[in-house]
């Protein structure tokens, strides 16, 4: 079998791609998977990812944490909503949160009806992720939450990423492989100085949450991986030499 590696720009590309043999990572660097990476390191038991703020309404009473974002702002009467500040061992340890945010978890429930499996990767887990994903031997699609639909920059530079790290043990590469993996050598040196220029950067400094885009900029912080197994998010049992 002939291994590819993919990357799927935006969620409204992904009907292009046949993704029944694939791991398809989902990225949203700024900032959900980061925050799920570092909720499951931190020991939270699941993270259940919902398409509608509605949808965490039926987890009230349960004993869940619910966080909900929505244009980057925490909904109001929610917990709390993505930033990965509010998934510290302190808040998630033992806990089930259920979450919704504007893209993330929409790429998720996209990925997941027909991906042979479904995992989540981040700059917090690159080195795990990319050691588990070499082991596996099966094609991947890197497939990038963007915003709204639309292709942004920090989802792809991570992909970029994983395709850098990954290069010398696939052979077949498609163009949007080569142009996330061109961007990411472009901007490895200096991440943060590079997304200045991205559409989301600029959203979420209107939001006063520089912090939380610096944390998610941190490369192999955390161990987990999170892989989606039925409606849950959970961490993926695999030992790493």
């Amino acid at each position: 079998m002939h291994k590819r590696i993919e990357v799927c720009l935006t969620p409204a590309l992904l009907h292009l791609y046949d993704i029944s043999n694939s791991i398809v990572v989902v990225i949203d660097i700024l900032r959900a998977t980061s925050s799920m990476v570092y909720g499951i390191d931190n020991g939270a038991a699941a993270i259940i990812p919902v398409s509608n703020v509605e949808d965490c309404l039926n987890y009230t009473d349960r004993g869940f944490l619910l966080a909900a974002e929505r244009d980057g702002e925490v909904v109001k009467g929610y917990d709390f909503g993505n930033s990965p500040f509010s998934y510290s061992k302190e808040k998630v340890e033992g806990k089930t949160i259920v979450l919704t945010t504007t893209n993330g978890t929409k790429a998720l429930h996209m990925a997941r009806g027909n991906a042979a499996q479904v995992v989540v990767g981040s700059f917090l887990n690159l080195r795990s992720l990319c050691t588990w994903l070499i082991e596996q031997n099966k094609s991947i699609l890197l497939l990038c939450a963007g915003w709204k639909d639309q292709f942004n920059l920090e989802d792809t530079l991570f992909a970029g990423a994983v395709v850098s790290e990954l290069r010398k043990d696939f052979t077949h590469f498609d163009d949007s492989s080569v142009a996330a993996e061109d961007l990411y050598q472009l901007s490895k040196n200096d991440l943060r100085a590079y997304l200045h220029k991205s559409s989301h950067s600029h959203r979420l400094a209107q939001l006063n949450i520089e912090e939380d885009v610096k944390f998610c900029l941190q490369i192999n912080i955390c161990e987990a991986i999170p892989v989606l197994v039925g409606d849950a998010l959970v961490r993926l049992k695999y030992s790493v030499d």
